[in-house]
């Protein structure tokens, strides 16, 4: 049996979000996808600027030198002959200092990238999150919003089009099991544990590149250059893929659209793939070790849906849907809260979905789960 013949893939309309009025309203899973599209086709209208991706000094400049130069006491200069954004992928730019007889010298090179005008603004790197100083352009530390902001760009056409397959693939899947609300949340959070997963990998890396002058390798450990950018949907994605493999293990995919094989499989050799690049150092292996931190985040929130309850509970009055604002309605109108059914009912059916999957159901559970969803989705 394919995956679409079975009951809990069906479409059904009491499980669809509605307007108001009535009308079919948008999923989460399509504002995410249309929030994506959004930025890279903006990004494709908007003059691109230059990012520093990796800085260089010169060899021999000595240590109290390159701090004198960041803390700004040595005045620097960059190439005047620099290239306008948008001609070259990446060029090269010297940095010079001024030294007291007047002359410049050459003290550092650094690399930029021709980068898209949003995508300069949300890319995730380890010293945006971290702390940074480049020589010739200044200081830069803890833009924590980038640790969800990267999550809507992408470095290609290409790199869109594969993250919003798997949106829309297994996207619905998942959204269906937990509400639209918790479903966003797990998507972010799923990012943002990808974005931790390359951080600490690629700090770690980089102090033992600096503490041993390259001579050693650690397999694991990203050694490229902490200004190196990251983007892109994959981390969110791949959380999404582990959840939807762990709702329904056995459901048949087909792999470059040909090749059929079990959820399960694809998702476990997915990871494999990942953890591999990492180890070995492949092609995009900073990519890949976000991939492992949105595919661990997805395989811990799936078997724990109710952490994701308070994800946006820190906004408070600001957010309608929080449970700060739900209780505080309850208080004035002096009413108990019915929401549906009790917490206990629902973890007996997610423990049962855990063990045999949506399958393992009955239609009285399944009509229980999709209450409970939908009360979720519209408080």
């Amino acid at each position: 049996m394919g995956a679409y013949d079975r009951d809990y893939w069906r479409s059904d309309p009491t499980s669809q979000t509605r307007s108001i009025g009535g009308g079919m309203k948008w999923t989460a899973t399509t504002w995410l996808i249309v929030a994506c599209v959004a930025v890279f086709v903006l990004d494709g209208f908007l003059p691109r600027q230059w990012v520093v991706t990796e800085s260089k000094w010169q060899p021999g400049l000595p240590d109290d030198v390159q701090r004198l130069i960041l803390d700004g006491k040595i005045p620097t200069s960059t190439d005047p002959s620099e290239q306008s954004a948008g001609k070259f992928l990446s060029v090269e730019q010297p940095v010079y200092a001024q030294q007291p007889n007047g002359q410049t010298q050459l003290v550092a090179v650094n690399t930029l990238q021709s980068m898209p005008y949003i995508q300069k603004w949300l890319y995730f790197s380890t010293s945006t999150a971290l702390y940074s100083t480049i020589p010739g352009v200044g200081t830069s530390a803890l833009q924590l919003w980038r640790f969800i902001g990267f999550q809507f760009c992408h470095a290609s056409l290409e790199h869109l089009l594969f993250n919003m397959l798997g949106l829309i693939f297994f996207g619905p899947v998942v959204e269906r099991y937990l509400g639209a609300k918790r479903f966003t949340a797990f998507y972010l959070i799923c990012g943002i544990a990808g974005a931790l997963v390359y951080l600490l990998l690629n700090f770690a890396g980089f102090m033992v590149t600096e503490s041993t002058n390259g001579r050693v390798m650690i397999p694991g450990l990203l050694s490229n250059d902490p200004d190196m950018p990251l983007v892109g949907a994959s981390a969110g994605v791949f959380g999404i893929i582990i959840a939807a493999a762990r709702l329904m293990p056995d459901a048949t995919v087909l792999l470059f659209f040909v090749i059929p094989m079990r959820l399960k499989t694809l998702a476990y050799g997915l990871v494999l793939i990942a953890a591999a690049s990492v180890l070995l150092k492949w092609k995009n292996a900073g990519g890949e070790a976000a991939h492992l931190g949105g595919a661990i985040a997805g395989w811990y929130f799936i078997n724990r849906p109710d952490r994701l309850r308070s994800f946006f509970d820190f906004l408070g009055r600001a957010d309608p849907t929080s449970t700060f604002h739900s209780a505080r309605k309850v208080q004035r109108a002096g009413l108990v809260d019915r929401r549906g059914p009790s917490n206990a009912e629902i973890d007996r059916i997610l423990d049962k979905v855990r063990s045999g999957g949506l399958g393992s159901l009955n239609e009285s559970e399944r009509r229980t789960l999709r209450d409970a969803t939908r009360h979720r989705s519209d408080s």
